[in-house]
């Protein structure tokens, strides 16, 4: 493996280890100036402590010593910066001036500490009191139509905070919500609600007990969801085979040396190999991989079958519970090898050596990220994806499942308590009856067509909760340039980010008290919760001092803006749900009595409280009341044709990143130091292409629309990439990727196969 990467940009060292304690305590010298934070990050993801801001990975039921990862205490320490970005602070600089900073020098300035508004006239943000600032903030948008707003939440917000924002966005009158899963796994909620009818996995934790094989496939756990490493960890030390899917060598999925276990820091015991075979597939090239990992099951269920009369399909669970399987079947069997080979970028001999061991594996679970969702045909990624779990049953027994690995910490949450664009996903009749008022039916806009309305003018306003919308979204260049078009935007944050300095006409830039921070209300301290990956809820509860006095919670800036847009409701108690949040989790409840039955109960039990799954229960909420096998259109997902000089750009996150939010220059775990700058190629890629090594370059979208895409300054950098791939950093990329660049299904933006030339 290290012999392959000769001549290459990579990391020696495993994931974890002194790497992961350099990197925390490098952003803790340089973020904090007091030595609480070690009591904060003794408290992260524990029962009556706070959960991680960060990614979404579930919190068990017995916690290690250190229930954090690198990217969850950078993302704690971040937050409990000593820095202030007081008005003060923010009125040295225009806001001109500040557009030319750096994403990581915006978010240096500190936490917001005052509401402020944007004043045109000086070019610069200057303070105002909440009144007034709800106040103008109603003003407007009493004065538009309410199907001309957008209000966008990011994947940070709590369940109350989320419930609470939806309920202002119907009681007002429209279901424009869209968030950020709509950017990152919305293909999740498409596909497997059609297929197997729910729109999230189907394996618990104590399913990486009991499986024999794990399956991942586009998904970089050592930087994105560092935590999990310890269940995978644990799994391969009981024997269980990890069969890797990526384009990129990932660290994380390489070898991992557990900073929770003395041996190993102390080297006195070898770290972990965690993937059995590792496999790089072409970017897009996952449904063909797939195609060549049935073929071969179907090859061994044939074979075992004339010689033994025995199956390796689960054939009862076949006819039981499935449809669509010959049509399955005689799909891959006319598929040949080679365009399997040609697509996949991999070997038949390593895809049949991948698939003998889900053959041989009782109870195999698969996990997926981004990789395969953003993507054009994403959609058939995913069910290709469970078309491999029902060849065997693996989708509603013990130590099996398919578990989408979520980004942001409460991305699924908010979906589940009503951020949705998608009517027919909301109880709209309970909310009628609850509150007394007739819900918008009509459906809204997710990301995508916000963006599309936003730059044809329908839009007028924008409410984001939290995030860096601007910055995050496709075709950056005509995006901001249309924002500023925008009669309102509104911004809830914590600290100063790109999309706080592209205003509309009317702006306002709101702090909020984030999760570490006591938020005391009338009725006393609040406790917060969210929904990790696996479908369990978690209280969250802070004990530190808010960074300004100034500061209002998400929920008392949410319900301040209702107050002052919505005629009076005597149904609807903005003041007692902000006095006391058990007053929302109430409303919870009885909007969702089957999911969040004694919620305000079970807000502490440890590892979460489970919401059910139907699928996990083999009940199946589809069209067919069965989980469905489904036949590819294509063998690639990229949603374009190869080229002579046209290469697939996979957009990439550093392990000094989340999201957006940039902490320093250091990709460690990919031997990429002091820049992000670069333009990361195959050795052999870059000779081909008459480059060198070091060489300053451009890439321009290839996407045959007449619109002009590029980002210069990018230097050649030799990785060891999939032919025909190169990849580079988000979201300075995003300027490449056009806005019709989408998964067909769902819409989400195709980040990780654009087509781009490269330009010297």
């Amino acid at each position: 493996m290290d012999e392959e990467k000769k001549g290459t940009v990579h990391y020696k060292g495993a994931e974890g280890g002194w790497g992961s304690v350099r990197g925390i305590t490098e952003t803790w010298m340089r973020e904090v100036d007091r030595p609480g934070a070690l009591r904060t990050l003794e408290r992260q993801n524990k029962p009556g402590g706070f959960m991680c801001v960060s990614c979404a990975w579930t919190k068990p039921a017995h916690p290690h010593a250190f229930e954090f990862c690198e990217n969850g205490a950078k993302a704690t320490l971040w937050d409990l910066t000593s820095r202030r970005c007081t008005p003060q602070v923010l009125g040295r600089h225009r806001v001109s001036e500040l557009k030319t900073w750096r994403d990581h020098d915006l978010e240096q300035l500190g936490r917001l500490t005052h509401p402020m508004r944007y004043d045109a006239a000086t070019d610069s943000y200057v303070a105002c009191s909440w009144q007034e600032a709800f106040e103008g903030i109603g003003r407007e948008l009493r004065a538009i139509d309410p199907g001309s707003a957008v209000f966008y939440t990011s994947g940070r917000a709590s369940l109350e905070t989320a419930y609470l924002f939806q309920l202002f966005a119907r009681l007002y009158g429209h279901n424009n919500l869209p968030d950020s899963s709509n950017m990152c796994h919305e293909t999740t909620s498409v596909a497997l609600k059609k297929l197997i009818g729910v729109p999230v996995g189907t394996s618990v934790l104590s399913d990486f007990h009991h499986c024999d094989a794990i399956f991942f496939f586009g998904q970089n756990t050592g930087t994105n969801s560092p935590r999990m490493l310890h269940p995978l960890k644990e799994a391969v030390e009981r024997g269980v085979k990890i069969v890797t899917f990526n384009p990129i060598r990932e660290r994380g999925l390489e070898v991992f040396r557990d900073p929770q276990s003395p041996a190993e820091m102390l080297h006195l015991k070898k770290p972990t190999l965690i993937s059995h075979q590792y496999l790089q597939v072409r970017a897009g090239g996952d449904i063909a991989a797939i195609t060549g990992l049935i073929k071969h099951i179907l090859a061994a269920e044939e074979k075992l079958w004339a010689e033994e009369q025995r199956h390796v399909l689960d054939v009862d669970f076949l006819e039981q519970h499935t449809e669509g399987f010959e049509a399955l079947k005689a799909h891959v069997a006319g598929v040949g090898w080679d365009a399997i080979e040609a697509e996949s970028g991999l070997s038949r001999a390593d895809l049949e050596a991948a698939a003998q061991v889900y053959v041989e594996a009782k109870n195999t679970i698969v996990m997926y990220g981004m990789g395969l969702t953003q993507q054009v045909h994403g959609f058939e990624n995913l069910a290709m994806i469970v078309n491999l779990l029902l060849l065997k049953g693996n989708i509603g027994r013990e130590g099996t499942g398919c578990s989408p690995v979520r980004g942001h910490s409460n991305v699924q949450g908010q979906r589940t308590v009503g951020i949705s664009e998608k009517p027919e996903l909301v109880p709209l009749d309970t909310l009628a009856e609850l509150f007394g008022f007739d819900p918008p039916r009509d459906k809204g806009l997710n990301t995508v067509e916000a963006c599309e309305k936003i730059l044809s003018g329908e839009v007028k306003a924008f409410i984001g909760l939290g995030g860096n919308f601007v910055r995050a979204v496709p075709e950056r260049e005509k995006m901001e340039a249309a924002w500023t078009r925008l009669r309102l935007t509104v911004q809830i944050a914590t600290k100063l980010n790109r999309s706080h300095l592209i205003n509309g006409q009317v702006a306002y830039l709101l702090p909020c008290l984030s999760r570490t921070e006591v938020d005391e209300q009338a009725s006393g301290p609040q406790t917060v919760t969210m929904e990790d990956s696996l479908s369990c809820i978690h209280g969250s509860v802070a004990h530190n001092k808010p960074a300004s006095e100034h500061l209002l919670s998400e929920p008392a800036i949410v319900a301040g803006i209702a107050k002052a847009t919505l005629p009076p409701n005597p149904k609807v108690q903005w003041d007692e749900w902000v006095a006391d949040y058990g007053r929302v989790r109430d409303l919870i409840e009885q909007t969702y009595p089957d999911e969040f039955a004694q919620f305000n109960e079970r807000l502490f039990t440890p590892g979460g409280f489970y919401r059910g799954n139907a699928a996990r229960d083999r009940v199946w909420k589809t069209e067919s009341g069965k989980a469905e096998f489904t036949v590819p259109d294509h063998l690639s997902a990229a949603g374009f044709e190869d080229a002579p000089g046209r290469y697939r750009l996979m957009t990439l996150r550093s392990n000094d990143q989340f999201n957006t939010t940039i902490y320093g220059y250091s990709d460690r775990l990919r031997g990429i130091e002091g820049t992000r700058d670069v333009l990361l190629m195959h050795p052999d890629e870059i000779a081909a292409a008459g480059l060198k090594e070091g060489q300053v370059v451009g890439l321009k979208t290839d996407a045959g629309d007449g619109i002009h895409r590029e980002v210069g300054g990018l230097t050649v950098t030799p990785f060891l990439l999939p032919r025909g791939c190169v990849a580079s950093y988000y979201p300075e990329m995003n300027a490449l990727v056009p806005l019709s660049h989408h998964d067909q299904e769902s819409k989400t933006p195709a980040a990780k196969a654009v087509p781009v030339r490269i330009v010297t």
